[in-house]
């Protein structure tokens, strides 16, 4: 079976984790414990999601000449993902994560210093036209430039592919660029920002979707956390229950949740069916350590299908 062909525009940086009792206040300094130095870049975390489940994935971005980046050729060689479009700069280090998780909870805080994620052009992203003429989706986040991003949507748009956008870290984007995009998956407080207000406001996230649309988007996965996930188009809102887990590091969760949705949409999933499946790789995520290890490939999703007694979609089936 050939597998489906994915572009991924977007970061790599390296992640240095710390665990701590619990997030601290400002000013304070906590002692923490299990530092380590882990594969980053929601970009490459994507991809490699995306490569684990069945596609064939090309990844377009851009990292310093360091030893950084020699790790992620690497893992791209690893994880056999297409590097042609990798490019290396002299003029910034590679991106560096800074990541506390809170050792009770999973939860977490990331600083990111985006390195030469910063430099990728959007005529860099044009280059790779031939690469995105062979996609059934496009990937892209906002770890890098917007307009690098915009490219990215611009170029998949163009090959007919499918364009996914999450907004992560939210920026204010233009209309321009929302109505290049046909999934945009923001979390809540991610919508909040992209439709003018405050992150800690109250408000529907079924009408944030809902201006969303309004703003040219073509249709708003918002996942939800603990609350699943809602998928919101012109004409209908639909909810998607989550998975009860037991979380150990969410980290890692919104890019299992990208990389499953996409690819079940490079394999001719419906979006109903790739968001189910979607909630699937997303929670099998934050039951591991790390983003690298947390995200699952085609074996243990079928496994953890099987064991819960859900279905298997049949593109899955068929590697089995």
């Amino acid at each position: 079976m050939n597998a489906a062909r994915i572009v991924v525009v977007g970061s790599y940086a390296t992640g240095l984790t710390m665990k701590v009792p619990r997030i601290p206040c400002a000013g304070e300094t906590l002692l923490g414990a299990g530092y380590r130095v882990d594969f980053g870049g929601k970009g490459s975390n994507q991809a490699v999601g995306c490569a684990r489940l069945g596609a064939q994935v090309s990844f377009v971005a851009k990292v310093g000449q360091d030893s950084f980046s020699d790790m992620a050729f690497q893992l791209y060689r690893d994880e056999d993902i297409d590097v042609s479009k990798l490019k290396k700069t002299s003029d910034a280090p590679t991106g560096v994560g800074f990541i506390v998780v809170d050792d009770k909870t999973g939860q977490n805080l990331i600083v990111l210093d985006p390195g030469a994620n910063e430099l990728l052009s959007a005529a860099e992203v044009a280059e790779a036209e031939s690469t995105f003429r062979a996609a059934s989706v496009v990937l892209t986040q906002l770890e890098i430039p917007v307009a690098a991003a915009q490219a990215a949507l611009a170029c998949g748009r163009s090959a007919g592919a499918i364009t996914i956008l999450n907004p992560a870290p939210v920026r204010q984007l233009t209309a321009a660029t929302l109505a290049s995009v046909d999934i945009l998956t923001p979390n809540e407080t991610e919508a909040k920002v992209l439709t003018g207000r405050a992150p800690d406001c109250s408000i529907e996230p079924q009408l944030l979707g809902r201006e969303l649309i309004n703003s040219g988007v073509k249709q708003v996965v918002m996942t939800l956390g603990e609350n699943g996930a809602l998928l919101i188009s012109a004409s209908s809102c639909q909810h998607f229950p989550a998975i009860s887990v037991s979380a150990v590091d969410t980290t890692g969760a919104g890019d299992a949740f990208n990389a499953g949705l996409a690819t079940a949409l490079a394999h001719g999933a419906s979006l109903e069916e790739a968001v189910n499946f979607a909630i699937v790789t997303g929670a099998m995520a934050v039951t591991k350590e790390g983003v690298i290890p947390s995200l699952p490939n085609q074996d243990e999703v079928l496994a953890f299908l099987q064991q819960n007694k859900m279905p298997t979609p049949p593109w899955l089936a068929a590697y089995s």
